[in-house]
C-alpha cells in the first residue's frame, strides 16, 4: 500500500467532514507556535540542544501505537512535507490502513531553486489555526498512554 497524498485544503474537508486526525509530526516547539485547529502533535524528531540539531523521536511508533488503531483515518503534516512522508510512509509500513500525507504542511513547500512556492501550507491558505493543544492532543498527554 502506498502513502495517499493530499492539500490542505483536503485535508480540512477530510478533518471536519469525515473525522480524520490530524497528526502533526513537527517538533513540540514548532507545534507550540502554531499548528493547525484540533492537531494532536507526535514529533518525528526532537530538537537535541546538546547536538545543536534534530534526532528521531524514539517514542514516535509506540504513541502512535497507543493513540491510534490501524484503522485509523490519520493525515500526517509536518511544516514543508519531508517529514510528514516519512512518518506517513513509516505507519504504511507498519499495517495503517488510512493514512494521508498533507502537501505543503503547515508552512508551504518551495521550489529549491526558483523559491516559488509548490504547495500551499496550512497558514499560508487560510484555514482554522490555533497556538494551544486542545485536551488530549499535546505529545506530553499522548505519551503519557504509552504502556
Amino acid at each position: 500500500m502506498s502513502v495517499r497524498h493530499v492539500d490542505v485544503k483536503e485535508a480540512h474537508r477530510l478533518q471536519t467532514e469525515e473525522r480524520y486526525t490530524y497528526v502533526d509530526v513537527r517538533s513540540i516547539p514548532e507545534y507550540d507556535q502554531g499548528h493547525p485547529s484540533d492537531a494532536c502533535n507526535v514529533p518525528l524528531l526532537h530538537h537535541d540542544q546538546q547536538a545543536g540539531r534534530m534526532i528521531p523521536n524514539p517514542d514516535f511508533v509506540s504513541v502512535m501505537e497507543a493513540n491510534y488503531s490501524r484503522d485509523a483515518m490519520l493525515l500526517i503534516g509536518c511544516q514543508v512535507g519531508g517529514r510528514s512522508v516519512k512518518a506517513a510512509q513509516l505507519l504504511v509500513s507498519m499495517g495503517y490502513q488510512n493514512v494521508a500525507n498533507v502537501l505543503g504542511g503547515f508552512g508551504g513547500s518551495r521550489d529549491p531553486v526558483t523559491g516559488q512556492i509548490m504547495d500551499k501550507g496550512w497558514s499560508m491558505s487560510g484555514l482554522p489555526v490555533e497556538g494551544t493543544a486542545q485536551p488530549g492532543a499535546s505529545y506530553s498527554e499522548l505519551l503519557k498512554k504509552v504502556p
